[in-house]
């Protein structure tokens, strides 16, 4: 009975092996394919030999076709092409013969499409425009294109606005016409930096080290906790699906499944204000593994951005340094500070112990009462008088905050700068790890209860797990977030998998539904791996490396700060009778209500 069972099971797996060794080969062999191509062909499949912005003295005499959009357009001999690689000037042919030639490239619109065929020649000596020139914009400024032929392939109507970056236009009309706004130098750089960026952390994640590209549905449930979630109808009464803020619990699942190691470019939502770094609908680089711990999961992060970060920003240096959250607030007010200058916060407490200063005495005699202070550096040099009676303002104004010091730091750098300052030099990228968060925090409605200050499927930290059943608000997690340059763009932690202590904190420390989340805590019953992950906000670090002032400049089609879709006029309403398979009906608001609403929420302009 062995024996046969033996043969039969060497008879199985001999394909197997074969068939994975075929596969193995194959990838070898397409991997090495892909690395031989350094420079992408980018004329294949299309009707143009080249593009514009790749001609230069190396291609005279070759016979080339060029597609693109006029930019300009001089006496109507010169005009400048344009496509998504650069900018070539064609010479507009004088000759009787080439009459029709001459007629479509003349009487073209700017911004029209057109196709062109001709030589590739010098330009004239003194009409040269080389890379090093003043003009760095027109590497292709030693030569021209004498034309032989022209087609009109499609007609532009007069724009709303240039196609110039330097031509100021609201952003709430940028998003109007869009489609216009990506053809700007700025627009098209950001979103093929950012195509390079999440190229290479595929490359790293998936072909280095052996991660997963997993997609996890879009149409999930309500989760408990968190941010407000997008609601779907669905055909059954009642009944509704939630958009994900996060694959969390999905990621966790496929740990759970034994996938190991997973990655995705995920689609998130949440359903929140726009705010400079918000968007409704946003995109992270989620990541999960399992058997990990902090320091690998840091590790692995900081080797994924050195290995994507674009060569022109200079080095990324690891490891990153890290800081407990506490020391985060106590030297700068914040749990995300900006390291690339000092300005610290300082507790100067011990000095006003014996003060007859009323105001300080009250301060230094209420429980935990501090006296802090913030050191301004040839402040006294460069701060003038207007500028001490806007931080006293800003002060007055904020003072009720917990946060009030980490502004005022930030406020008074604002200050120092606008009077030539330097000290944040956009081109330095300031790393920074915050560690050893809290894992609840008493909720703002009700101090008395807790809530989670990261998600409730962040694990306890070792030290502190005998605090959970005694003294919960006196637990540090582990929970950590990835700061550059005083900007969260990434938050991970290690998972509780157990399932009973996972049943613990959601009914008992957090008092929530554990029926929402009953698929879960059955699935870590079953064999769950210890393991743990993050998340990096795709958006708000393509805003930070490109230098954008707002997310809204590194997404192809974002939303407007108030979350509408100006070009298409999302969202939109839908006539009765499409609602009715849904069970729903819309409650229109009272002009009382609506009234009260817009007093609320005054008007802002839509930029």
């Amino acid at each position: 009975m062995f024996c046969w069972l033996s043969r039969l099971c060497r008879g199985l797996s001999t394909p197997t092996r074969r068939t994975t060794q075929l596969i193995w080969s194959s990838a070898s062999r397409s991997l090495v394919l892909s690395s031989q191509r350094k420079i992408p062909e980018l004329s294949s499949f299309v009707a143009r030999t080249n593009t514009c912005g790749e001609l230069r003295s190396s291609h005279l005499g070759q016979e080339v076709t060029l597609c693109g959009w006029i930019q300009f357009r001089r006496q109507n001999i010169f005009l400048v092409l344009r496509d998504f690689h650069g900018l070539v000037q064609v010479v507009i042919p004088q000759d009787e013969s080439a009459a029709s030639v001459k007629k479509i490239l003349c009487e073209a619109p700017m911004e029209s499409v057109v196709q062109v065929s001709g030589t590739v020649i010098s330009r004239p000596p003194g009409q040269k425009n080389p890379v090093f020139s003043l003009s760095k914009k027109m590497p292709t400024g030693e030569i021209e294109i004498k034309v032989k032929t022209a087609k009109l392939l499609n007609s532009c109507k007069k724009l709303p606005f240039e196609i110039k970056d330097f031509i100021k236009k609201t952003e709430a009309l940028r998003l109007q016409y869009r489609y216009l706004d990506l053809r700007s130098v700025q627009m098209q750089y950001n979103l093929r930096l950012r195509s390079q960026m999440v190229m290479k952390m595929r490359e790293y994640l998936c072909n280095l080290h052996g991660f997963v590209d997993v997609e996890t549905p879009t149409l999930f449930k309500r989760t408990p906790g968190g941010a407000k979630e997008f609601v779907i109808p669905s055909r059954e009464p009642g009944k509704f699906y939630s958009l994900p803020q996060s694959p969390q619990q999905f990621k966790q699942l496929l740990m759970v499944g034994g996938l190991d190691r997973y990655f995705q470019v995920a689609r998130c939502y949440r359903d929140e204000g726009s705010r400079p770094d918000r968007q409704p609908e946003f995109t992270q680089i989620d990541i999960e593994m399992s058997f990990v711990d902090q320091t690998g999961v840091q590790s692995l992060i900081e080797g994924l951005l050195q290995y994507s970060w674009p060569s022109d920003k200079g080095p990324v240096v690891v490891p990153f340094p890290s800081m407990p959250f506490a020391e985060a607030l106590a030297s700068y007010g914040t749990d995300k500070p900006d390291t690339r200058f000092g300005m610290k916060i300082v507790d100067i407490s011990d000095m006003f112990r014996n003060t007859e200063v009323g105001f300080l005495q009250d301060a230094l005699s209420k429980p935990q009462g501090t006296v802090k202070a913030i050191c301004i550096r040839k402040g006294a040099k460069y701060l003038k008088r207007k500028d001490i009676e806007s931080i006293r303002k800003f002060a007055a104004d904020h003072f009720n905050e917990c946060s009030l010091m980490g502004k005022l730091r930030l406020e008074c750098a604002d200050l120092l700068e606008a009077r030539g300052v330097v000290l944040r030099d956009p081109a330095l990228f300031s790393f920074l790890w915050v560690v050893d968060f809290p894992l609840f925090l008493p909720k703002e409605e009700n101090p008395q209860e807790l809530e989670s200050a990261h998600h409730p499927f962040t694990a306890p930290h070792p030290s502190d797990i005998h605090l959970l059943y005694t003294e919960p608000h006196k637990v540090r997690s582990q929970h950590y977030d990835l700061v550059l340059n005083g900007n969260e763009i990434g938050g991970g932690s290690i998972r509780i998998h157990n399932s009973e202590l996972q049943h613990y904190v959601l009914a008992t420390v957090l008092k929530e539904d554990v029926k929402l989340l009953s698929h879960l805590l059955q699935a870590l019953d079953y064999g769950a791996p210890p393991h743990g992950g993050i998340a990096l906000g795709l958006d708000r670090l393509m805003c930070l490396v490109t230098g954008a002032p707002s997310i809204r400049d590194v997404i192809a089609f974002p939303k407007s700060f108030r979350g509408h879709d100006l070009m298409s006029n999302a969202p939109d309403s839908i006539p009765p009778e499409e609602l009715k398979p849904y069970h729903i009906q819309v409650s229109w608001p009272t002009d009382a209500e609506t009234e009260k609403s817009s007093s609320n929420h005054p008007c802002r302009s839509e930029s």
